[in-house]
């Protein structure tokens, strides 16, 4: 079996490191990823894409990258649900297990953080 996703997009947002009470800290992202066609108006369509960061590579992406910057990821899809009103709702979400540095308004030397 196989689960693997791999995205280059611009962060949408600057990231912010949370620690949870074990110990752990973590990060949610979103990725926007322009499809690399035009739809039947012309217009490049760009999908939003959740992404869930842990420890390390979370604490260096929220230290170097910022609002708009390209990012590479390498990690798997990872379904979870919840309950709001008695409806059950359900979330498809991407766990990092690689994050690569690839340009920045800040002209930072591109890095890759991999999972500890």
């Amino acid at each position: 079996m196989l689960n693997q996703v791999v995205l280059v997009g611009r962060l949408t947002e600057s990231p912010t490191v949370t620690d949870i009470d074990n110990g752990k800290k973590y990060t949610s992202i979103n990725l926007a990823v322009q499809r690399p066609f035009k739809n039947s108006d012309g217009i490049y369509e760009t999908d939003f894409i959740r992404c869930i960061l842990w420890n390390s590579i979370a604490t260096n992406t929220s230290e170097f990258c910022h609002v708009g910057d390209v990012i590479g990821i390498k990690g798997r899809l990872q379904n979870r649900s919840y309950v709001d009103n008695n409806n059950i709702k359900y979330i498809t979400e991407v766990i990092a297990e690689r994050v690569t540095f690839l340009s920045s308004n800040n002209k930072e030397e591109k890095s890759t953080i991999n999972k500890n």
